[in-house]
């Protein structure tokens, strides 16, 4: 087959900037000057098939239908909550269904924010945008990284593990103790991202200094930025997940052997599989990011796995700790509470979490 010079998508060159200042050449000069680093690593010119290109927009109509199914499902349980919060307040044996109503909505706050900071990436939505320079495009990548991987990512995962302990508690927490728990895991992982994003110093190796954004020059000279992801918040994000995970799984275990309804011990167990699946996925999805550059196949096939493996995380943890239970609280008409003996309050937390 006849393979067709084009350059590396959707530019003929890429270079790497670091999240650092060091002196090098004069700018470039570009609709908007952005410095050349002395360390930016520029690609050789590849050739590709033309059905590669083919590939790409199927990625991108892909990640955009992914996103779609996540706000849809994030929004339907956003009404399912305050409907069953609204209808609480008027019957009052509903009133233990929503004891978990802030917890929940906590939760569908942080999939809603990672869907649209995942849709401010993707590359279409920048000529929709009130024109940005290059140096504007790279911000907005380098927040990208910031908030996906050490705020809505983490917040959403530690208020996934708060609705499950606090499922099976005698007592509910107070509206404040999710907001300080989310936090108190979150605050470091935020810095530390921040950090190594937008202030990573100088003397570590070149490896360690590759940025969250490359710049990419088509065949007419326009410049795009293109985001990926620094080896940084890679290992930050890992430590995480890996902690996480043994965190989440110990929780689920005490879960299931808590609970005597088959049905809520189905939900805990395609939880738990879900999320350690989903989570490791992502963890080696990121690992290969540092070492391809964007517009590659294995790099564009790597964020795409990576995408569909948060999405369905997010979509399975809305479905069994928000949806299903307040369906299954509102069908039930209240005839669970009416009937349910003084000393069974434990059964009826139970309930209400999952």
């Amino acid at each position: 087959m006849r393979k067709f010079p084009f350059p590396t998508p959707p530019g003929r060159s890429l270079h790497f900037f670091p999240n650092v200042s060091s002196p090098g050449p004069s700018p470039q000069i570009s609709p908007s000057p952005v410095p050349a680093y002395e360390g930016a690593v520029t690609a050789r010119p590849i050739y590709f098939f033309p059905f590669l290109h083919i590939v790409k927009g199927g990625f991108d109509f892909a990640a955009v239908s992914l996103i779609a199914c996540v706000l849809f499902l994030s929004f339907l349980s956003l009404f399912f909550i305050i409907h069953l919060r609204l209808k609480s307040r008027r019957l009052p044996h509903l009133q233990n269904f929503s004891s978990l109503w802030t917890v929940r909505l906590l939760l569908v706050f942080f999939a809603i924010s990672w869907a649209f900071n995942e849709v401010f990436r993707q590359l279409f939505i920048f000529p929709i945008l009130t024109p940005l320079t290059l140096a504007q495009q790279t911000s907005l990548c380098k927040a990208h990284v910031v908030l996906s991987l050490g705020l809505f990512e983490p917040g959403f995962l530690v208020t996934l593990l708060f609705l499950v302990n606090f499922s099976i508690k005698n007592r509910n927490p107070t509206r404040m103790w999710a907001l300080v728990a989310v936090s108190a895991v979150c605050a470091p992982i935020l810095l530390l991202q921040t950090i190594v994003v937008f202030f990573s110093p100088a003397w570590l190796p070149r490896f360690f200094l590759r940025g969250s954004s490359v710049i990419s020059t088509d065949a007419i000279g326009n410049k795009v930025v293109l985001c990926t992801y620094p080896t940084f918040s890679f290992i930050i994000f890992s430590a995480f997940a890996t902690a996480y995970s043994l965190t989440f799984l110990l929780s689920c275990w005490k879960v299931v052997a808590f609970v005597i309804n088959k049905t809520i011990g189905g939900r805990i167990n395609m939880l738990a599989v879900s999320v350690m699946v989903a989570l490791p996925m992502q963890v080696l999805c990121l690992s290969v990011t540092p070492v391809s550059l964007p517009g590659y196949l294995l790099h564009d096939c790597a964020v795409f796995a990576m995408l569909a493996a948060v999405s369905w995380c997010v979509a399975v943890g809305e479905v069994i700790l928000v949806i299903k239970p307040i369906a299954d609280a509102l069908a039930a008409g209240g005839d669970y509470c009416r009937h349910i003996s003084p000393d069974s309050s434990v059964d009826n937390r139970r309930w209400d979490g999952l």
